[in-house]
């Protein structure tokens, strides 16, 4: 991701970026709320964690789920993988993150403490607005805001605007400059676009714009700073609009983009919040900032919405996206969870390292390996149960104490995972609701549900006005009324929309195909594993007969460590009949066995290999040490070329240490149906193919009512690449 600009950041990104004007002015220190202060060594690291779920509903806007979850994402990551005291976190929650118990917080923990070295983050979790700004720094006129938990709209807003209990950008600049170290990272998982609801995501933002302005409380708290800070009002203006002094500003979300609060199977949590320290979890290598926030901003759009592109902010004339995240290292090995608590041969685990993709295979039987600070064995534990992020589990053999690190062993499948598919209450009738209902039950493993009762992977609906004026112009929108399927956050998926007359139940019917390869997909990336994998694979994405690298995926902890080439992050963007290659390599000392699927921005799915249908049964080995090129000239009789529909096209690549028996026995018989002896193959039935890869890198176990297949990370790697097609 490249470093925006200031003014670009504050014109069309970020939330309360305008307020970070990090500077090295010195200020009188005050009483200590939070304790007296003790003589801390050097590079002391301090956190204040703010998260508010329960806005109140008299409010005039929603309350929110996943704030809360968010702190505790940020304060895990924190203590056990960058190597804060829990005493140096302060954690403002709901009722107690009122507009001055976060400024006395902010103040008293952060700028009383902090000395030039050490380390400060400060994290809010919640809605954002906008007021007027009377400096009117830029165009609109408008200063961004935070909304603590004691804000209320004027009454009889909007008709009639006022004055609301906001902490502004400028509140913060000033905040910000009091600090004394450099080593700054703010995070806002909030916006000041939309608000409400957008399908079956909630959106962080409050309603604001020119009728609402600062308090008069706001107000006097700004002069007192100016007086402390000996800045004039003029002064104040001028290094506002120069641009930051110090430290990273990060945003969820453009301004002009919505910040979603978003359920994940069943808990809610900020996309990028989850995203975000979970991607930090798994690292093994350095997490620069630039790097990171690219990746984080690819997976942040995967899981919530393409609305939804984080952003950063660093001081001009820095290198801070070269510095790592949060200005510190990380103290500890990778890992998927660790241990809170442990009373008997039970312990409490907190699952934060886990992709949100497949936290299902993580609710029984997963067995996860404990490691000490060094890396070193500390036993097995096995996962007995999962609410949320927060589980627990048994020890199998050695004993282990809190705070003991456990990296992913095996993880455990369902057989009987299911594709969530949330009925539209704003587009149809009650009739059409129940129709969709009693349609939807005749296929397998599909399950209608309710929106805003937990995670839908995806919304069927009818496209109204307003939802066509938001289609991606990559593709041409279908008609108004026409019936088809959404994202979570009502993105309309190409490919998927019908006649405007066509009726509910035929709508359905027609979806039938699509909802299954959609549940196929769902499946495979219930094994995506690049971050925990013990095989060492690497993939790489080149234009045909090219050398250079357009996107890449590694196994992170796979033996030897990832390809020197492989640090490419983010999206790549790839022009229209592009010709593209795929070169696998197999830096194992054993032959592996692959299967390479690739899902277009429909959710079709077509095997691109094995290719070869007539071949004997070693046709998906590839040879220890091998590198694969696929498609190859010398061999297959296809090319893979970018097309229509335009958009996110996804490549699968699964890699196992057992032969794929039963998905090559499933395919040839796809391929004979087909005619087909060489080249690629779509399937009619996409579950249950990928059902039968499944059987091959798993074993199966478990209760007559719910099976798992256990899939062992030191056997299997499955990666997966995205690009754009534009």
């Amino acid at each position: 991701m490249a470093r925006l600009s200031r003014r670009h950041l504050l014109q069309g990104a970020g939330a309360t970026l305008a307020a970070l004007g990090w500077s090295s002015l010195d200020v009188m220190r005050q009483g200590d709320r939070f304790g007296r202060v003790l003589a801390q060594p050097t590079n002391r690291k301090l956190a204040l964690l703010v998260g508010i779920n329960a806005y109140p509903r008299d409010s005039l806007f929603a309350p929110l789920q996943g704030c809360l979850n968010d702190v505790e994402l940020q304060y895990h990551l924190l203590v056990h993988r960058f190597g804060f005291q829990p005493s140096d976190i302060v954690k403002l929650t709901n009722a107690k993150a009122t507009r001055q118990d976060i400024l006395t917080a902010f103040e008293e923990h952060l700028i009383n403490q902090a000395r030039p070295g050490d380390v400060v983050v400060f994290h809010f979790s919640g809605h954002g607005s906008r007021v007027v700004d009377p400096d009117q720094d830029f165009p609109d006129g408008l200063n961004s805001t935070l909304v603590p938990i004691d804000s209320r709209l004027p009454e009889g807003f909007p008709r009639q605007g006022g004055p609301v209990e906001d902490i502004t950008g400028h509140t913060l600049f000033l905040l910000g400059s009091a600090l004394q170290t450099d080593n700054v990272t703010l995070v806002l998982d909030s916006c000041h676009s939309g608000g409400g609801t957008r399908g079956n995501l909630v959106v962080r933002a409050r309603p604001g714009g020119t009728n609402l302005e600062m308090s008069p409380v706001e107000r006097v708290y700004q002069e007192r700073w100016l007086s402390q800070l000996n800045l004039s009002p003029s002064e104040f203006i001028r290094r506002r609009r120069a641009g930051i002094a110090r430290g990273v500003a990060i945003a969820s979300a453009k301004r002009d983009q919505y910040a979603a609060d978003t359920p994940f199977q069943d808990f809610y949590a900020g996309a990028f919040s989850y995203v975000m320290t979970q991607y930090l979890w798994q690292q093994t290598g350095s997490t620069l900032l630039g790097n990171t926030l690219a990746n984080v901003a690819r997976s942040t759009t995967q899981l919530s919405f393409n609305n939804q592109e984080p952003q950063f902010e660093i001081a001009p004339g820095s290198s801070y996206e070269g510095r790592p995240l949060y200005f510190t290292d990380k103290v500890t090995p990778p890992a998927e969870a660790v241990v809170t608590k442990v009373q008997g041969n039970e312990a409490e685990i907190w699952l934060g390292g886990i992709d949100p993709q497949s936290l299902e295979a993580f609710q029984t039987d997963a067995i996860l390996a404990g490691v000490d600070e060094r890396g070193q064995s500390r036993g097995l534990l096995q996962i007995i149960s999962r609410q949320g992020l927060q589980g627990r589990g048994r020890l199998l053999d050695r004993a282990m104490g809190a705070g003991a690190l456990l990296q992913e062993q095996v993880r455990g499948v369902p057989t009987d995972i299911t594709l969530r598919v949330g009925v539209d209450t704003e587009s149809l009738s009650e009739a059409e609701q129940t129709q969709v209902v009693t349609a939807i039950a005749t296929i397998p493993r599909i399950q209608a549900v309710p929106l805003h009762q937990g995670e839908a992977h995806y919304i069927l609906g009818r496209l109204t006005v307003e939802r066509r004026q938001d289609w991606s112009a990559a593709t041409e929108a279908p008609p108004v009324g026409s019936l088809g399927l959404f994202s979570q956050g009502l993105e309309g998926l190409p490919g998927a929309f019908g006649l405007v007359q066509e009726t509910v139940t035929a709508a359905v019917d027609r979806l039938r195909p699509k909802l299954r390869s959609l549940l196929a997909a769902r499946i495979v990336k219930l094994i995506l594993n690049p971050g925990s994998s013990r095989l060492n694979l690497s993939v790489t994405m080149i234009p045909e007969g090219g050398s250079s690298l357009v996107a890449s995926a590694f196994t992170v902890r796979g033996r030897g460590g990832p390809p020197p080439s492989a640090a490419r992050p983010g999206v790549p963007e790839i022009s229209l009949n592009q010709s593209i290659q795929f070169q696998i390599q197999n830096n194992e000392p054993q032959d592996l066995y692959l299967s390479v699927l690739v899902i277009d921005v429909t959710g079709e799915m077509t095997v691109i290999f094995p290719n070869q249908w007539t071949a004997s049964a070693d046709v998906t080995r590839l040879a220890a040490g091998a590198t694969l090129l696929l498609p190859d000239p010398n061999r297959d009789s296809f090319r893979l070329v970018t097309q229509e529909p335009r958009g996110a096209t996804e490549v699968l690549i699964i890699a196992s240490s057992q032969p794929l028996d039963h998905g090559l026995r499933a395919l040839r018989e796809v391929a004979t149906r087909s005619g087909t002896a060489s080249g690629p193959v779509g399937m009619d039935d996409p579950a249950q193919i990928v059902g039968d890869l499944l059987t091959d890198v798993a074993t199966t176990r478990g209760t007559p009512t719910r099976s798992v297949q256990s899939v062992d990370a030191s056997q299997l790697a499955a990666l997966s690449l995205t690009f754009d097609v534009v």
